[in-house]
């Protein structure tokens, strides 16, 4: 599956945005889907969790109450909403995607088999 992130862009803080991440090339409803970011200079970190249906989501505590996933699988896309912005969530933001990641995998970027170009996110102060 190939994996097309949009979305990002310059926001102040206290800002919203919502990121999109379009799939094409497999039968989108079977992967699990997560979304990272890398900030320079420092370790990609897990963002987000979304399952094959929608649900469960899991949330990295820095980011809990303020970000939002989301798909569509008729749309083949998954969004993530950033809301209440802070400066620390620059960075750039990483759609992938796995079809059979185990649970207990999901926050470990090596595990997922497909990923996105990336979109950069930059909130200023």
């Amino acid at each position: 599956v190939q994996l097309q992130a949009s979305g990002g862009g310059l926001v102040q803080v206290g800002g919203s945005l919502r990121l999109s991440c379009a799939a094409s090339g497999g039968t989108f409803r079977n992967y699990r889907v997560a979304w990272f970011r890398q900030a320079p200079g420092k370790e990609r970190e897990f963002v987000a969790f979304i399952d094959r249906s929608g649900t469960p989501t899991t949330y990295a505590d820095s980011v809990k109450d303020r970000f939002t996933a989301s798909r569509d699988n008729a749309k083949n896309s998954v969004y993530l909403a950033l809301n209440n912005l802070k400066t620390e969530d620059t960075a750039r933001y990483y759609c992938v995607a796995d079809s059979r990641i185990i649970t207990s995998q999901k926050i470990e970027f090596r595990q997922y088999d497909y990923w996105g170009q990336g979109t950069q996110v930059t909130v200023s102060s």
